[in-house]
């Protein structure tokens, strides 16, 4: 096993909250085990050209200056998938820049498909550690930056509801997710959302359309200003009962080779209206309340809101900075360790727990079994309601649980 002299930090892929903390945890850690640290910038790209510049070498003063609570990474980021650069002498021409700095081992934050260049590297004989990072929340392990995307996506969709309640607006927040709707569930229901709508669960739009009927005439009738609103949180990769993802078919696909999901909440919007206008119900429900206005509003209007790269910019949560310094400097210690190609899980005690990264980059989905339980909680999920069937178990011991 080599001596670990020297390590190079990249961050790579989407940005979020929490990568600034890898960073100095990282860093930290390495200071403290007389380690350099050096930063590579623009992810893969930059190790890619590491022959042509070098990389900033991060001492204790310029780490003072790296704020862990905000979001973005001082590392910066691209969306390179090494396999892809049309060079056959790639790998070789990424060991000859690594030597050429004298690093003798990456820490790479990042999710499945930053990941799964980890695995490749590895494989070329390049030592890296994997830090998990990604706000879908999709890896086997909990993610840097899911806490902060929740947390980001509630206080919106929380702050939207004024404006919902003041217009008698229905909104349809979209947020990103792709393939797992782990943001869209969680931040959903910290929003208290009236419906969630997640990849995982098939959308049924008559469903949905007859939930907003009921929520949103029965809110009304309950206010004594005559105000209502429904918020519905959607993730971007919707399903329908065909099982197929709804896009834009002007999208187009990522450098990773993935379709870009867009243009979920206007197709929603549009399905919802197409029933209402169709229902007699609210042109003599609204004059009753005496707010139809003939050709100006004979039904409630909706409004879709993209989120878009709000939930990944700003602040940073206690937890993802918290976690995030615990995978940087952890990531230090295994690489010391001679540990190599594995994704960090976690410190608790003095226990660094960590699996193989071609583990770790296995996509996890929202457990359905959890969704019954808040749709008795009154929420919709785009389904015909099932019944919650609790199970019940003493836990004895420690109890260990990561989001």
């Amino acid at each position: 096993m080599s001596e670990i002299k020297k390590i190079g930090i990249i961050t790579s892929g989407g940005d979020c909250g929490g990568l600034n903390a890898v960073i100095t945890g990282a860093v930290r850690m390495a200071h403290h085990h007389g380690v350099e640290a050096c930063i590579i910038p623009n992810g893969y790209a930059g190790l890619y050209n590491l022959n042509n510049f070098v990389p900033p070498v991060i001492t204790f003063g310029k780490v003072d200056r790296i704020y862990s609570g905000v979001a973005g990474s001082e590392a910066g980021h691209s969306r390179v998938k090494i396999s892809k650069i049309q060079d056959p002498n790639k790998y070789e021409v990424i060991k000859s820049g690594l030597k050429k700095h004298n690093i003798d081992g990456l820490v790479i934050a990042g999710g499945d498909d930053t990941g799964s260049v980890v695995v490749d590297l590895i494989s070329q004989g390049i030592p890296c550690v994997h830090v998990p990072k990604t706000m879908d929340l999709d890896l086997q392990t909990y993610s840097v930056g899911g806490d902060s995307t929740i947390n980001r996506i509630a206080k919106f969709t929380r702050d939207l509801r004024t404006t919902g309640f003041t217009h008698n607006r229905a909104l349809i927040v979209e947020v990103f997710g792709r393939y797992a709707g782990h943001t869209a569930f969680r931040g959903g229901i910290g929003a208290d959302a009236d419906c969630v709508l997640i990849p995982e669960i098939e959308v049924d739009y008559k469903v949905v359309y007859e939930h907003f009927k009921k929520t949103y005439i029965e809110r009304l009738l309950t206010s004594d200003v005559k105000g209502s609103t429904y918020i519905i949180v959607a993730a971007e990769g919707l399903k329908n009962k065909s099982g197929e993802y709804f896009t834009d078919s002007n999208s187009g696909k990522d450098s990773f080779g993935h379709q870009k999901l867009t243009g979920g909440a206007a197709y929603i919007r549009k399905q919802l209206e197409s029933y209402m206008k169709d229902d007699p119900d609210w042109p003599a429900f609204l004059k009753k309340e005496g707010i139809f206005v003939e050709n100006i509003y004979s039904m409630p209007e909706i409004r879709e809101i993209p989120l878009g790269h709000l939930v990944r910019a700003g602040e940073t949560t206690a937890y993802d900075v918290t976690f995030g310094k615990q995978g940087g400097g952890a990531a230090v210690l295994l690489l010391k360790q001679g540990i190599y190609g594995v994704t960090v899980v976690g410190v608790e005690h003095n226990v660094v727990s960590y699996i193989p990264t071609k583990e770790a980059i296995k996509q996890r989905y929202v457990d359905i079994n959890e969704v019954g339980y808040y749709e008795a909680l009154g929420m919709c999920f785009g389904r015909e309601p099932l019944e919650f069937t609790p199970k019940f178990k003493e836990h004895k011991g420690e109890i260990h649980r990561y989001m």
